[in-house]
């Protein structure tokens, strides 16, 4: 059982959270502009995590068939429990437990930085069928501005995050965490490198800002509260990852703290009072043809 991701790099609810968000019905014509995938396509995502993105491209392609790959148990666990029509399997994407031949599309979503490229490439270029087509899709820098309320850090809190910080980044190193990370020149070059051909690369906005009118309060609240439970997942992490340096009560007592920053921010957002907080992803797609 290998449950590394899910307890020192990111957790179930933050990484599910954020990715619903993302791959959200609201911005489905531009990815499926971007991915060109065909109606009926047998679909292998890598590095599939808790299944956000599987559960989307579902929705998207009713009549494809959907399968997902993830080296966390936690989370392959969770994904199966949330949709039983997608093939979720424990498995590591230099070594995937398929045929050769056996997928029109292999797709994934911030992997390509953590993987060895030809071992990344070479697995997914095996098991796709001839003219078959690999989309990576890559986070780039977006913009994230936090409302007033929110960032606001009393010398407490402050203090606590400053003592954990260097743990957070040690287990990044530790877990080889982004140990391949490339420029938008170099990931196009390197999906020809390793024998795709017709490359090409798109860039998707997405632009979850919960005051822009043309969002329903539940989708402002969601995207609130994707913010909280980043933040509370981080707290909660301080168990494992800096052990010993935060004594419980401190832990509770920043909890209280962040619960009433978001609480506070959703009532300025029920009171009408727009804060303009706003974080806009930028995401590359790549995409290449066996």
């Amino acid at each position: 059982m290998n449950t590394v991701w899910s307890t020192y790099i990111q957790s179930i609810g933050t990484l599910y959270g954020s990715r619903a968000l993302r791959f959200s019905d609201l911005f489905k014509e531009q990815y499926k502009e971007a991915f060109g995938i065909k109606a009926d396509a047998k679909i292998l995502e890598i590095g599939c995590g808790p299944g956000a993105l599987c559960e989307a491209l579902l929705r998207w392609y009713p009549n494809s068939n959907i399968s997902g790959i993830d080296r966390d148990s936690n989370f392959i666990d969770f994904a199966r429990k949330n949709s039983a029509d997608i093939d979720y399997r424990e498995a590591d994407a230099a070594c995937l437990p398929y045929d050769d031949g056996s997928f029109d599309v292999t797709i994934s979503n911030t992997v390509a930085e953590h993987i060895e490229p030809s071992a990344f490439y070479g697995e997914q270029r095996r098991v796709l069928k001839d003219g078959g087509v690999c989309i990576v899709l890559s986070a780039r820098r977006g913009i994230n501005i936090k409302a007033d309320c929110i960032k606001e850090e009393s010398d407490f809190e402050k203090e606590l995050w400053e003592r954990t910080e260097k743990y957070f980044i040690d287990a990044m190193k530790r877990y080889e965490v982004c140990s391949y990370p490339q420029s938008e020149a170099e990931l196009p070059m390197c999906m020809q490198k390793y024998g795709f051909k017709n490359v090409s690369t798109k860039y998707l906005t997405v632009n979850l800002t919960p005051d822009d009118p043309k969002y329903t309060k539940e989708t402002a609240y969601a995207m609130i509260n994707a913010d909280r439970k980043n933040d509370i997942d981080n707290i909660d992490a301080f168990e494992y990852v800096a052990p010993g340096v935060v004594s419980r009560e401190e832990a509770e007592a920043l909890k209280k703290i962040v619960n009433e920053k978001y609480d506070k921010r959703i009532s300025l957002y029920d009171q009408g009072k727009k804060q303009w907080d706003t974080n806009m992803s930028l995401t590359m797609v790549i995409r290449g043809e066996k």
